[in-house]
Protein backbone atom coordinates (compact mmCIF):
# COMPACT_ATOMS: atom_id res chain seq x y z
CA UNK A 1 0.00 0.00 0.00
CA UNK A 2 1.23 3.51 -0.80
CA UNK A 3 2.03 5.86 2.04
CA UNK A 4 -0.75 8.18 3.14
CA UNK A 5 -0.86 11.36 1.06
CA UNK A 6 -1.23 14.93 2.26
CA UNK A 7 -4.64 16.10 3.44
CA UNK A 8 -5.90 19.64 2.67
CA UNK A 9 -7.72 20.12 5.98
CA UNK A 10 -5.17 19.73 8.81
CA UNK A 11 -6.18 19.23 12.43
CA UNK A 12 -4.32 19.69 15.71
CA UNK A 13 -4.40 16.27 17.39
CA UNK A 14 -3.02 15.46 20.84
CA UNK A 15 -1.98 11.91 21.80
CA UNK A 16 -2.07 11.61 25.58
CA UNK A 17 -1.56 9.05 28.33
CA UNK A 18 1.49 7.03 27.19
CA UNK A 19 5.23 7.16 27.78
CA UNK A 20 5.50 8.85 24.42
CA UNK A 21 7.91 8.42 21.52
CA UNK A 22 10.28 7.08 20.36
CA UNK A 23 8.40 3.87 21.24
CA UNK A 24 10.43 1.80 23.69
CA UNK A 25 7.88 0.17 25.95
CA UNK A 26 4.60 -1.36 24.80
CA UNK A 27 1.62 -1.39 22.51
CA UNK A 28 0.33 2.08 23.24
CA UNK A 29 3.69 3.66 22.49
CA UNK A 30 3.98 1.66 19.27
CA UNK A 31 0.52 2.83 18.24
CA UNK A 32 1.30 6.47 19.04
CA UNK A 33 4.49 6.35 16.96
CA UNK A 34 3.04 4.51 13.97
CA UNK A 35 -0.22 6.46 13.83
CA UNK A 36 1.26 9.80 14.86
CA UNK A 37 3.93 9.89 12.18
CA UNK A 38 1.39 9.00 9.49
CA UNK A 39 -1.03 11.70 10.63
CA UNK A 40 1.85 14.18 10.64
CA UNK A 41 2.74 13.08 7.10
CA UNK A 42 -0.81 13.97 6.07
CA UNK A 43 -0.24 17.53 7.26
CA UNK A 44 -1.85 17.35 10.69
CA UNK A 45 -0.15 18.90 13.71
CA UNK A 46 0.36 15.95 16.07
CA UNK A 47 1.33 16.68 19.68
CA UNK A 48 2.60 13.71 21.69
CA UNK A 49 2.86 13.99 25.47
CA UNK A 50 5.99 12.18 26.70
CA UNK A 51 7.11 11.25 30.20
CA UNK A 52 10.38 12.88 31.18
CA UNK A 53 12.73 10.21 32.56
CA UNK A 54 16.43 9.95 33.34
CA UNK A 55 17.11 8.44 29.90
CA UNK A 56 14.87 10.88 28.01
CA UNK A 57 16.26 13.62 25.82
CA UNK A 58 13.87 16.37 26.89
CA UNK A 59 15.58 18.78 24.52
CA UNK A 60 14.12 16.80 21.60
CA UNK A 61 10.95 18.63 20.62
CA UNK A 62 10.22 16.88 17.31
CA UNK A 63 10.24 13.25 16.19
CA UNK A 64 9.18 11.99 12.76
CA UNK A 65 7.02 15.04 12.22
CA UNK A 66 5.37 14.90 15.67
CA UNK A 67 5.73 17.68 18.23
CA UNK A 68 6.90 16.38 21.63
CA UNK A 69 5.90 17.80 25.00
CA UNK A 70 7.91 16.37 27.90
CA UNK A 71 6.33 16.45 31.34
CA UNK A 72 7.37 14.71 34.57
CA UNK A 73 5.64 11.78 36.29
CA UNK A 74 5.74 10.28 39.77
CA UNK A 75 7.93 7.16 39.83
CA UNK A 76 5.40 4.87 41.47
CA UNK A 77 3.53 2.16 39.61
CA UNK A 78 0.12 3.27 40.84
CA UNK A 79 0.69 6.98 40.19
CA UNK A 80 3.07 7.26 37.24
CA UNK A 81 0.44 7.19 34.51
CA UNK A 82 -2.10 9.31 36.36
CA UNK A 83 0.35 12.00 37.45
CA UNK A 84 1.69 12.46 33.94
CA UNK A 85 -1.75 12.49 32.34
CA UNK A 86 -2.95 15.02 34.90
CA UNK A 87 -0.13 17.39 33.94
CA UNK A 88 -0.79 16.72 30.25
CA UNK A 89 -4.47 17.59 30.66
CA UNK A 90 -3.51 20.82 32.42
CA UNK A 91 -1.16 21.70 29.58
CA UNK A 92 -3.90 21.02 27.03
CA UNK A 93 -6.35 23.17 28.99
CA UNK A 94 -4.09 26.13 28.20
CA UNK A 95 -2.87 24.92 24.80
CA UNK A 96 -6.06 23.80 23.10
CA UNK A 97 -6.13 21.33 20.20
CA UNK A 98 -8.91 20.23 17.84
CA UNK A 99 -9.14 16.67 19.15
CA UNK A 100 -7.42 14.44 21.68
CA UNK A 101 -6.88 10.70 21.85
CA UNK A 102 -6.38 9.52 25.44
CA UNK A 103 -4.79 6.09 25.77
CA UNK A 104 -5.78 3.90 28.73
CA UNK A 105 -9.16 4.06 30.47
CA UNK A 106 -7.28 4.58 33.75
CA UNK A 107 -6.82 8.20 32.69
CA UNK A 108 -10.58 8.82 32.62
CA UNK A 109 -10.65 11.12 35.71
CA UNK A 110 -8.90 13.80 33.64
CA UNK A 111 -11.37 13.70 30.75
CA UNK A 112 -13.54 16.48 32.28
CA UNK A 113 -10.51 18.81 32.10
CA UNK A 114 -10.30 18.29 28.35
CA UNK A 115 -14.03 18.64 27.93
CA UNK A 116 -14.00 21.86 29.97
CA UNK A 117 -11.39 23.16 27.52
CA UNK A 118 -13.77 22.36 24.67
CA UNK A 119 -11.58 19.55 23.33
CA UNK A 120 -13.49 16.55 21.96
CA UNK A 121 -11.85 13.35 23.14
CA UNK A 122 -11.74 9.66 22.30
CA UNK A 123 -10.44 7.16 24.84
CA UNK A 124 -8.52 4.08 23.75
CA UNK A 125 -9.71 1.74 26.48
CA UNK A 126 -6.98 -0.91 25.99
CA UNK A 127 -7.65 -4.36 27.47
CA UNK A 128 -9.18 -5.49 30.74
CA UNK A 129 -6.67 -3.86 33.08
CA UNK A 130 -8.59 -4.88 36.20
CA UNK A 131 -7.75 -8.51 35.41
CA UNK A 132 -4.00 -7.89 35.70
CA UNK A 133 -2.49 -9.70 38.66
CA UNK A 134 -0.22 -6.78 39.58
CA UNK A 135 -3.22 -4.79 40.84
CA UNK A 136 -4.58 -5.47 44.31
CA UNK A 137 -8.21 -5.12 45.32
CA UNK A 138 -8.11 -1.31 45.38
CA UNK A 139 -6.36 -1.16 42.02
CA UNK A 140 -8.86 -3.51 40.42
CA UNK A 141 -11.76 -1.43 41.77
CA UNK A 142 -10.15 1.74 40.48
CA UNK A 143 -9.83 0.33 36.96
CA UNK A 144 -13.44 -0.83 37.03
CA UNK A 145 -14.50 2.67 38.06
CA UNK A 146 -12.28 4.22 35.40
CA UNK A 147 -13.96 2.13 32.70
CA UNK A 148 -17.33 3.56 33.75
CA UNK A 149 -15.96 7.11 33.75
CA UNK A 150 -14.43 6.62 30.30
CA UNK A 151 -17.84 5.58 28.98
CA UNK A 152 -19.49 8.56 30.67
CA UNK A 153 -17.02 11.30 29.74
CA UNK A 154 -15.57 10.28 26.34
CA UNK A 155 -16.97 11.46 23.04
CA UNK A 156 -15.92 8.11 21.55
CA UNK A 157 -14.29 4.88 22.67
CA UNK A 158 -11.59 2.98 20.78
CA UNK A 159 -11.15 -0.80 21.07
CA UNK A 160 -8.26 -2.63 19.43
CA UNK A 161 -9.94 -6.05 19.41
CA UNK A 162 -13.40 -7.46 18.75
CA UNK A 163 -13.27 -9.08 22.19
CA UNK A 164 -12.92 -5.65 23.81
CA UNK A 165 -15.81 -4.37 21.71
CA UNK A 166 -17.94 -7.27 22.95
CA UNK A 167 -16.98 -6.51 26.55
CA UNK A 168 -18.05 -2.85 26.38
CA UNK A 169 -21.23 -3.77 24.50
CA UNK A 170 -22.24 -6.36 27.10
CA UNK A 171 -20.99 -4.46 30.15
CA UNK A 172 -22.13 -0.91 29.28
CA UNK A 173 -24.38 -1.28 26.24
CA UNK A 174 -22.17 1.14 24.26
CA UNK A 175 -20.54 0.96 20.85
CA UNK A 176 -16.81 1.35 20.28
CA UNK A 177 -14.70 2.15 17.23
CA UNK A 178 -12.58 -0.85 16.26
CA UNK A 179 -9.03 0.30 15.48
CA UNK A 180 -6.51 -2.52 15.78
CA UNK A 181 -2.73 -2.26 15.43
CA UNK A 182 -0.61 -2.74 12.35
CA UNK A 183 1.69 -5.66 11.61
CA UNK A 184 5.05 -4.90 10.01
CA UNK A 185 5.75 -7.45 7.27
CA UNK A 186 9.41 -8.41 7.67
CA UNK A 187 11.81 -9.73 5.09
CA UNK A 188 12.59 -13.44 5.40
CA UNK A 189 16.03 -14.99 5.13
CA UNK A 190 17.88 -12.16 6.92
CA UNK A 191 19.73 -13.56 9.92
CA UNK A 192 23.23 -12.04 10.09
CA UNK A 193 22.64 -10.51 13.55
CA UNK A 194 21.84 -13.85 15.19
CA UNK A 195 25.54 -14.72 15.45
CA UNK A 196 25.88 -11.96 18.05
CA UNK A 197 23.73 -14.10 20.36
CA UNK A 198 25.17 -17.45 19.31
CA UNK A 199 21.95 -18.48 17.58
CA UNK A 200 21.12 -20.24 14.32
CA UNK A 201 18.05 -19.56 12.22
CA UNK A 202 15.20 -21.97 12.95
CA UNK A 203 16.95 -23.49 15.96
CA UNK A 204 15.50 -21.64 18.95
CA UNK A 205 12.17 -20.87 20.59
CA UNK A 206 11.32 -17.24 21.40
CA UNK A 207 9.32 -15.31 24.01
CA UNK A 208 9.04 -11.50 23.94
CA UNK A 209 7.05 -10.08 26.85
CA UNK A 210 7.08 -7.94 29.96
CA UNK A 211 7.32 -10.16 33.01
CA UNK A 212 3.79 -9.90 34.34
CA UNK A 213 1.67 -12.88 35.47
CA UNK A 214 -1.07 -12.33 32.87
CA UNK A 215 1.59 -12.59 30.13
CA UNK A 216 2.22 -16.15 31.33
CA UNK A 217 5.97 -16.17 30.87
CA UNK A 218 6.08 -18.48 33.89
CA UNK A 219 3.84 -21.05 32.16
CA UNK A 220 5.95 -21.02 29.02
CA UNK A 221 9.23 -21.40 30.91
CA UNK A 222 7.80 -24.11 33.17
CA UNK A 223 6.33 -26.04 30.24
CA UNK A 224 9.53 -25.73 28.25
CA UNK A 225 11.60 -27.01 31.20
CA UNK A 226 9.34 -30.09 31.36
CA UNK A 227 9.92 -30.80 27.68
CA UNK A 228 12.63 -32.69 25.82
CA UNK A 229 13.45 -29.65 23.70
CA UNK A 230 16.79 -29.70 21.93
CA UNK A 231 16.63 -26.03 20.88
CA UNK A 232 17.06 -23.24 23.47
CA UNK A 233 14.30 -20.93 24.68
CA UNK A 234 15.25 -17.25 24.29
CA UNK A 235 13.29 -15.01 26.67
CA UNK A 236 13.32 -11.30 25.79
CA UNK A 237 11.83 -8.88 28.30
CA UNK A 238 11.99 -7.48 31.79
CA UNK A 239 9.73 -6.35 34.63
CA UNK A 240 10.25 -2.76 35.80
CA UNK A 241 7.99 -3.24 38.84
CA UNK A 242 8.10 -6.97 39.61
CA UNK A 243 11.41 -8.31 40.85
CA UNK A 244 9.72 -11.14 42.76
CA UNK A 245 7.87 -12.43 39.70
CA UNK A 246 11.08 -12.23 37.67
CA UNK A 247 12.86 -14.37 40.27
CA UNK A 248 10.03 -16.91 40.15
CA UNK A 249 10.16 -17.13 36.37
CA UNK A 250 13.92 -17.61 36.29
CA UNK A 251 13.73 -20.28 38.99
CA UNK A 252 11.41 -22.33 36.75
CA UNK A 253 13.94 -22.54 33.92
CA UNK A 254 16.93 -24.76 33.33
CA UNK A 255 20.23 -24.43 31.46
CA UNK A 256 18.40 -24.41 28.11
CA UNK A 257 16.54 -21.19 28.94
CA UNK A 258 18.34 -17.93 28.18
CA UNK A 259 17.03 -14.72 29.76
CA UNK A 260 18.46 -11.89 27.68
CA UNK A 261 16.57 -8.90 29.11
CA UNK A 262 15.14 -6.16 26.93
CA UNK A 263 16.29 -5.91 23.32
CA UNK A 264 15.89 -2.35 22.04
CA UNK A 265 17.88 -2.83 18.84
CA UNK A 266 14.99 -3.13 16.39
CA UNK A 267 17.01 -4.81 13.65
CA UNK A 268 18.19 -7.52 16.04
CA UNK A 269 14.71 -7.97 17.49
CA UNK A 270 13.19 -8.29 14.02
CA UNK A 271 15.70 -11.00 13.13
CA UNK A 272 14.95 -12.84 16.38
CA UNK A 273 11.26 -12.92 15.43
CA UNK A 274 11.84 -13.81 11.78
CA UNK A 275 14.17 -16.74 12.46
CA UNK A 276 12.56 -18.36 15.51
CA UNK A 277 11.32 -21.91 15.13
CA UNK A 278 8.30 -20.92 17.25
CA UNK A 279 7.25 -17.67 18.88
CA UNK A 280 5.46 -18.29 22.21
CA UNK A 281 2.83 -15.68 23.10
CA UNK A 282 1.35 -15.74 26.60
CA UNK A 283 -0.52 -12.43 26.75
CA UNK A 284 -4.11 -12.78 27.92
CA UNK A 285 -5.81 -9.46 28.84
CA UNK A 286 -4.54 -6.72 26.54
CA UNK A 287 -6.58 -7.06 23.37
CA UNK A 288 -4.67 -7.11 20.07
CA UNK A 289 -0.98 -7.28 20.92
CA UNK A 290 1.78 -5.62 18.82
CA UNK A 291 4.32 -8.30 19.73
CA UNK A 292 2.00 -10.98 18.37
CA UNK A 293 1.45 -8.99 15.18
CA UNK A 294 5.20 -8.45 14.76
CA UNK A 295 5.84 -12.18 15.11
CA UNK A 296 3.14 -12.96 12.55
CA UNK A 297 4.46 -10.32 10.18
CA UNK A 298 7.89 -11.92 10.52
CA UNK A 299 6.46 -15.27 9.42
CA UNK A 300 7.04 -16.95 12.79
CA UNK A 301 4.94 -19.99 13.65
CA UNK A 302 3.14 -18.96 16.82
CA UNK A 303 1.83 -20.84 19.85
CA UNK A 304 -0.41 -18.63 21.98
CA UNK A 305 -2.25 -18.66 25.29
CA UNK A 306 -5.82 -19.68 24.58
CA UNK A 307 -7.98 -16.56 24.90
CA UNK A 308 -10.31 -15.01 22.38
CA UNK A 309 -8.03 -12.02 21.72
CA UNK A 310 -5.27 -14.29 20.45
CA UNK A 311 -7.60 -16.54 18.46
CA UNK A 312 -9.15 -13.46 16.86
CA UNK A 313 -5.74 -12.44 15.47
CA UNK A 314 -4.01 -15.77 14.82
CA UNK A 315 -6.96 -17.82 13.65
CA UNK A 316 -6.13 -21.27 12.31
CA UNK A 317 -2.46 -20.43 11.84
CA UNK A 318 -1.87 -20.74 15.59
CA UNK A 319 -1.53 -23.51 18.12
CA UNK A 320 -2.86 -22.84 21.61
CA UNK A 321 -2.09 -23.74 25.22
CA UNK A 322 -3.94 -23.09 28.48
CA UNK A 323 -1.40 -24.44 30.97
CA UNK A 324 2.20 -25.61 31.27
CA UNK A 325 1.19 -29.26 30.80
CA UNK A 326 0.21 -28.63 27.16
CA UNK A 327 3.55 -27.12 26.19
CA UNK A 328 5.87 -30.18 26.01
CA UNK A 329 3.75 -31.82 23.31
CA UNK A 330 3.65 -28.57 21.32
CA UNK A 331 7.44 -28.33 21.54
CA UNK A 332 7.89 -31.95 20.48
CA UNK A 333 5.64 -31.35 17.49
CA UNK A 334 7.43 -28.12 16.51
CA UNK A 335 10.88 -29.71 16.63
CA UNK A 336 9.80 -32.75 14.60
CA UNK A 337 11.42 -32.41 11.13
CA UNK A 338 8.15 -33.54 9.52
CA UNK A 339 5.99 -30.94 11.30
CA UNK A 340 4.05 -28.17 9.58
CA UNK A 341 5.78 -25.45 11.62
CA UNK A 342 7.18 -23.59 8.61
CA UNK A 343 3.79 -23.70 6.87
CA UNK A 344 2.09 -22.27 9.94
CA UNK A 345 4.56 -19.38 9.85
CA UNK A 346 3.59 -18.60 6.27
CA UNK A 347 -0.11 -18.76 7.18
CA UNK A 348 0.50 -16.40 10.10
CA UNK A 349 2.23 -13.91 7.81
CA UNK A 350 -0.73 -14.06 5.44
CA UNK A 351 -3.08 -13.35 8.37
CA UNK A 352 -0.89 -10.38 9.34
CA UNK A 353 -1.66 -8.67 6.03
CA UNK A 354 -5.07 -7.82 7.50
CA UNK A 355 -3.34 -5.44 9.93
CA UNK A 356 -1.94 -2.40 8.11
CA UNK A 357 -0.73 0.76 9.90
CA UNK A 358 -1.81 2.95 6.99
CA UNK A 359 -5.37 1.70 7.32
CA UNK A 360 -5.19 2.13 11.08
CA UNK A 361 -3.99 5.73 10.73
CA UNK A 362 -6.81 6.46 8.28
CA UNK A 363 -9.24 5.15 10.89
CA UNK A 364 -7.81 7.49 13.54
CA UNK A 365 -7.98 10.41 11.13
CA UNK A 366 -11.62 9.69 10.30
CA UNK A 367 -12.48 9.39 14.00
CA UNK A 368 -10.76 12.70 14.78
CA UNK A 369 -12.73 14.41 12.01
CA UNK A 370 -15.97 13.09 13.50
CA UNK A 371 -14.88 14.36 16.91
CA UNK A 372 -14.16 17.81 15.53
CA UNK A 373 -17.46 17.89 13.65
CA UNK A 374 -19.31 16.28 16.59
CA UNK A 375 -20.94 14.11 13.93
CA UNK A 376 -20.82 10.78 15.80
CA UNK A 377 -21.12 11.21 19.56
CA UNK A 378 -20.92 8.18 21.82
CA UNK A 379 -24.26 6.53 22.54
CA UNK A 380 -24.37 6.83 26.32
CA UNK A 381 -27.41 4.61 26.80
CA UNK A 382 -26.21 3.58 30.25
CA UNK A 383 -24.27 6.75 31.12
CA UNK A 384 -21.42 4.59 32.43
CA UNK A 385 -23.63 2.21 34.40
CA UNK A 386 -22.73 -1.47 34.22
CA UNK A 387 -25.07 -4.24 33.18
CA UNK A 388 -23.48 -6.62 35.68
CA UNK A 389 -22.16 -8.98 33.02
CA UNK A 390 -18.65 -8.95 34.54
CA UNK A 391 -18.81 -8.82 38.36
CA UNK A 392 -15.54 -7.98 40.11
CA UNK A 393 -13.88 -11.12 41.37
CA UNK A 394 -10.83 -13.29 40.82
CA UNK A 395 -9.06 -12.57 37.54
CA UNK A 396 -10.48 -14.77 34.79
CA UNK A 397 -9.30 -14.45 31.19
CA UNK A 398 -11.98 -14.29 28.54
CA UNK A 399 -12.06 -17.53 26.58
CA UNK A 400 -14.27 -18.96 23.95
CA UNK A 401 -14.69 -19.35 20.23
CA UNK A 402 -13.00 -17.10 17.77
CA UNK A 403 -14.90 -13.86 17.25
Amino acid sequence: MNEITANPAPMRIALVGTRGVPARYGGFETCVEEVGKRLAARGHKVIVYCRAATDTDTAQTEYQGMQLVHLPAMKRRSLETLSHTGLSAGHLFVNRVDAAIVFNAANAPFLPVLRAAGIPVATHVDGLEWQRAKWGGMGKRYYRLAESLAVRWSDALIADAAGIQDYYRREFNVATTHLAYGAPILESGVSHRLAEMGLEAGKYHLVVARFEPENHVHLIVEGYARSSATYPLIVVGSAPYSDEYTRQVKALGDERVRFVGGVWDQELLDQLYANALVYWHGHSVGGTNPSLLRAMGAGAATNAFDVNFNREVLGESGEYFADAAAIPDLIKSAEDPTSDTALRGKKAQAEALRYDWNWVAEGYEELCRKLVERGSPLDRANHGRRTGAYPLGPSRPLTGARS
